[in-house]
């Protein structure tokens, strides 16, 4: 156990937590809504922290990010806990923990990661993914720390449900986020996630005003966040609050968890990747083999630069900079 950074000490053993914007106010022996975070003796612990529950080396990709060295593998690595209880939730097993998992699991010390991660010759970096890194967020800021004193580029694969003190705390060690923007509406947040949708707007701002690379991705469910009037708002805030060159991610939705819906439909991919690129040219589509949105294609010349089929990828289209080779067009690829 590690014992937590941002939270305050109150009476009677109470404490609460600052992490995110839940807040949780703990008594002695309770466990936040995280389900990793635990009052003990009026003091607030990490339970997850040094706890593994899965590591490998995946594509840049995956993650998803597309502009962030593409065609490299970046070492990935996963614990337990989530701030949001999303029903439709692809890693359930690992993201809503059970109160004994953690005295079943060795303790990774983080210069082990480290030392993993330089094992693999063609890595560039640790991603901290698979289960919600914030409530790792401890572990995280030792790991990426070191990582960044090897060399190695550090990336989160998150929710974005976290409060701006911590937020602006590590984000000067993250090179790269993957943000879920779940929905474009609050009681989509609070009914399907059991969280808010105001405080990832925020981290959205905050995180596109650093230094660090940012890709969004949304999970297009049927019947819940399908509607094409809200889905069009949502890029139209992205366009006017983040600018015109962010890169979406739209993926397909698959039954997972307590939540069974219908898979999505070819078209209605095929629709919001229409709608978002009369605001946002670098979008794309996941989870699903369509004949759209897989290659980035220079919006000056129309010359593929980055070419994809499924995890297969080649940059031949990109100079040492990132930018077109073909017509030297500047273009938002970190590489």
């Amino acid at each position: 156990m590690q014992q937590a950074l941002f939270y305050e000490r109150l009476e009677d053993m109470k404490v609460k937590c600052l992490l995110c914007p839940h807040e949780c106010l703990l008594s002695e022996g309770k466990i936040g809504v995280c389900r990793v975070r635990k009052n003990i003796s009026g003091e607030l612990y990490a339970l997850n922290d040094g706890i593994i529950s899965s590591a490998n080396l995946d594509p840049i990709e995956k993650k998803p990010l597309y502009h962030f060295y593409p065609g490299s593998l970046i070492f990935s690595i996963g614990s337990y806990g989530c701030n949001m209880h999303c029903r439709f939730c692809q890693n359930w097993e690992i993201s809503q923990p059970t109160d004994n998992i953690f005295s079943l699991r060795p303790i990774v010390p983080a210069s082990e990661i480290i030392k993993a991660a330089l094992n693999h010759k063609e890595n560039i970096g640790i991603a901290y993914t698979y289960n919600e890194p914030i409530v790792s967020y401890e572990y995280v800021i030792k790991m990426a720390t070191l990582a960044k004193e090897k060399g190695l580029k550090n990336v989160m694969v998150s929710n974005g449900f976290i409060n701006q003190e911590p937020l602006l705390r590590i984000l000067p060690l993250i090179d790269a986020w993957n943000i879920d923007l779940k929905a474009f509406d609050e009681s989509f947040y609070k009914r399907l996630t059991g969280a808010q949708l105001a405080p990832v707007l925020e981290t959205l701002k905050t995180v596109r005003k650093s230094k660090a690379h940012l890709e969004i991705t949304t999970l297009v469910i049927p019947n819940e966040n399908d509607e094409a009037s809200k889905f069009k708002k949502m890029v139209n805030w992205l366009a006017d609050e983040l600018g015109e060159d962010t890169i979406l991610h739209l993926s397909r939705y698959f039954p997972r968890y307590h939540h069974q819906s219908t898979i999505t439909p070819a078209h209605k991919l095929v629709e919001f990747y229409n709608i978002a690129r009369q605001r946002l040219y670098w979008t794309y589509v996941g989870n699903i083999e369509l004949d759209i949105g897989n290659n980035s294609i220079c919006p000056k010349c129309k010359n593929i630069v980055v070419w994809r089929k499924g995890y297969h990828t080649a940059a031949k289209g990109l100079d040492e900079s990132g930018n077109c080779r073909f017509c030297k067009t500047s273009l938002p690829f970190v590489v």
